[in-house]
């Protein structure tokens, strides 16, 4: 007998995203990506991410995210905001690190590595195929997993 199983992965580009640091401390992140912008292996599928099936990028064409608090402790970072996938704004929670701050082509440079886990239901993508035994092709829960590097203007 043969299973097979697999992780679906794909990536948003181009992404906006800022982060602004305060005298205090204090930060905020922002960030912004198109639907049209998703990237897949499979071509037919990146039309059907597209449809109202799941992000429906006629209607809602970006994907966007905001701040409202950002806590660093040593190298661990937690960012709390408001994600707005689908035309459905939810708060979420990303968790991660930050790297420490370095200066590359005469720039001062930070990294950030987040990720959080959201139910794609919440915010109305509920396209699913179903399976042999009553399972689901798609799970409801989805890893966000973002890479951020930023050079201080």
């Amino acid at each position: 007998m043969k299973y097979i199983a697999g992780t679906f992965r794909g990536s948003f580009s181009p992404v906006d995203a800022r982060l602004v640091v305060g005298e205090d401390g204090s930060a905020s992140l922002t960030g912004s990506a198109p639907v049209s912008g998703v990237k897949v292996q499979e071509e037919n599928l990146s039309g059907h991410l597209q449809s109202p099936d799941f992000f429906d990028a006629e209607r809602t064409p970006q994907i966007t995210f905001n701040s409202t608090d950002v806590s660093v402790s040593g190298q661990k970072i937690t960012v709390t905001g408001d994600l707005t996938i689908k035309g459905t704004t939810l708060p979420v929670i990303a968790r991660g690190t930050v790297s420490d701050t370095t200066e590359y082509n005469g720039a001062e440079r930070i990294s950030l590595n987040l990720e959080a886990e959201v139910d794609r239901t919440n915010f109305g993508i509920n396209w699913n195929a179903p399976l042999s035994g009553g399972k689901q092709a798609l799970a409801n829960a989805v890893t966000i997993t973002a890479e951020l590097a930023f050079a201080k203007e």
